[in-house]
């Protein structure tokens, strides 16, 4: 227990200024909308945009005059932002006591391998929680203002459920890669460059039809935001192997820390 809130108070400061970043995020982009709103002439300006970036980011998808619809289109810059924060949590809360140097104190303490991985998974876990719950609620106080109905609200939750898992499995790779990179400076820089390597195989697969396979790779791809807008829904298999990556890889995290040579 110690471990663990020592760690949260810890990354108390990273979680405040991710949560600044994800205000001003949406609240400027959701103040974009008012300029759409009712607008159908504004989408005239999609026109002179190229066909295959409109598809890689489903411009065409979703209606931009509605909020529910600007929402949508927002939800993959929710992904990008939420899954970083969530990578080098999970990568740096592991790696940061041989960066620090206070690894030696901590093996020192009364605890097994797995239990100190464990505590401090939790407090990752815990700035997750507290980064998704400021991005609900400037979602839903900035969309307020144009009078939202229940379904848009519904829309906003199964986002928000979708950006919950989406995290857990960037910070699972995060603890994963923290736990099995032997040069703690690059664990963090490795979460980071998996996710966006993951994120441009999801454009890639958006712009190319005969790439659709590559959806399986990335998780992106996992929720789609228009199913989420108009059917409600997400697909289990897509769940399935949302919880199977979790797994493995913290299955995968313990076992590589419990056998490693960390440096002192």
């Amino acid at each position: 227990m110690n471990i663990f809130v020592r760690e949260v108070k810890s990354n108390l400061r990273s979680l405040i200024i991710w949560g600044v970043i994800v205000i001003l995020f949406v609240t400027i982009g959701i103040a974009k909308f008012s300029a759409y709103e009712g607008n159908p002439e504004m989408l005239a300006v999609l026109d002179s945009m190229p066909q295959m970036l409109m598809e890689a980011f489903s411009m065409r998808a979703f209606n931009l005059t509605t909020i529910s619809g600007f929402i949508g289109l927002m939800f993959t810059y929710y992904a990008l932002m939420l899954g970083i924060a969530a990578a080098m949590w999970g990568s740096d809360i592991i790696s940061k006591e041989e960066r620090d140097k206070t690894v030696e104190f901590s093996l020192t303490l009364p605890v097994t391998r797995s239990r100190l991985v464990t505590a401090k998974a939790l407090a990752a876990l815990v700035n997750c929680i507290g980064l998704l719950l400021i991005t609900w609620a400037t979602t839903v106080v900035s969309a307020s203002q144009y009078q939202p109905g229940s379904e848009v609200h519904l829309f906003i939750r199964l986002c928000m459920l979708a950006l919950f898992v989406l995290q857990l499995i960037f910070l699972a790779l995060g603890i994963l890669l923290g736990c099995a990179t032997k040069q703690y400076r690059r664990a963090s820089s490795l979460a980071v460059s998996l996710l966006l390597g993951t994120y441009f195989l999801s454009v890639i697969s958006a712009m190319n039809k005969d790439l659709d396979f590559l959806k399986y790779f990335t998780p992106f791809e996992y929720f789609d935001p228009v199913k989420l807008l108009n059917e409600s829904r997400m697909e289990g298999t897509f769940l399935a192997l949302s919880a199977g990556v979790i797994l493995v890889s913290m299955a995968a995290a313990y076992r590589l820390y419990a056998r490693r040579d960390l440096y002192i």
